[in-house]
């Protein structure tokens, strides 16, 4: 059985590299100390980002259950995924959770797993001795307690990605797994840099919206500390949003006066909120009185990315890839 400590930090992530083939092993995660007496034969994954990080380290076959989805599961795991249970498209029940009797629960936020976690805190499972596992781009350099998706202290790197995958491939014992997923995704990272910086792009700006709880309130936007902060810096563009929080929400009369020179709209197949869908946010750009007199409307410079590419995820690093490619587009014309 899995043994749950709380504290402060006993070990750093290069010291539980050096461990990750002996056990126990401890590991801090984002303010809790968790202690695995061996790797865990099961898990539950509350996130999308958590889910695929454990399918791409190999370990399908360990997930017991799935929810809080924003896209459609990457193709290539498309067939393991099939085979794992939804426990919900959004927020599982906790009673639906532990019924799996997973070896551990691993969350994509805070919001679901932590001190006022909407599907349960991280003691309530820690009590039924179930271990813990968050994502850490959701804690690192953030402070969950302040805004409604938390505040970014810092612009987030990529390591704290490539940190998630080592510390999941060292719980389950696979971490030549983890190294190699690592190794490939920044190979991919640094060429896509590489192409950024040729566009050497100047007076560039960029708004990121994400989606809207109503159609007449203020959207959700990205901050600029956040993943789609980090894919801006490096291609070498400007957010026009400055705020700290993670998904601040912005009126349209700011956001316009602004006036990005792209806009770039989060593609969700949930259903959550009616901004979700691609063809709504399109139609509000199109004919709201304010939105639509944005150059970047007028003139067709409205680009769409995986909204999972806007998280700090595996597919980050995608997101990076994907506008790349479409400011080489657009610089073509």
């Amino acid at each position: 059985m899995n043994k749950i400590s709380h504290g402060v930090a006993v070990a750093t992530l290069s010291a539980s590299m050096a461990m990750a083939q002996d056990y126990p092993l401890t590991i801090e995660n984002c303010g809790h100390t968790v202690t695995y007496d061996a790797a865990p034969e099961s898990v539950v994954s509350i996130g999308q980002a958590t889910s695929e990080a454990l399918y791409l380290l190999g370990l399908g076959d360990k997930v017991a259950g799935t929810a809080v989805w924003f896209t459609d599961v990457l193709p290539e795991f498309a067939e393991v995924n099939a085979k794992v249970e939804r426990l919900a498209d959004n927020t599982p029940s906790f009673e639906a959770v532990v019924n799996k009797r997973p070896g551990l629960v691993a969350s994509q936020y805070e919001w679901y797993v932590g001190p006022k976690g909407s599907v349960g805190t991280r003691e309530q499972f820690h009590d039924l001795s179930v271990p813990t596992y968050i994502w850490p781009a959701d804690c690192v350099g953030k402070d969950n307690s302040v805004g409604v998706d938390g505040t970014r202290k810092e612009l987030i790197s990529t390591e704290v990605i490539y940190q998630g995958l080592i510390e999941l491939s060292q719980i389950f014992g696979v971490p030549e797994a983890g190294k190699k997923a690592v190794a490939d995704l920044k190979a991919r990272e640094f060429a896509a840099i590489e192409r950024a910086k040729a566009l050497d792009l100047t007076d560039t700006s960029a708004l990121f919206w994400f989606s809207s709880a109503k159609m007449d309130a203020d959207p959700y936007v990205a901050g600029a500390k956040g993943a789609p902060g980090f894919i801006m810096k490096q291609l070498g563009i400007e957010n026009v949003v400055d705020s700290s929080e993670e998904w601040p929400t912005v009126g349209w009369e700011t956001l316009a006066k602004a006036n990005p020179t792209y806009v770039v709209l989060a593609d969700l197949q949930r259903r959550k909120f009616p901004a979700d869908a691609i063809d709504v946010k399109k139609d509000f750009l199109a004919t709201d009185p304010v939105a639509r007199h944005m150059d970047a409307v007028k003139e067709g410079r409205v680009l769409v990315l995986d909204a999972h590419a806007m998280d700090a995820t595996i597919r980050t690093i995608s997101g990076l890839e994907l506008l790349a490619d479409a400011m080489e587009k657009a610089v073509s014309k």
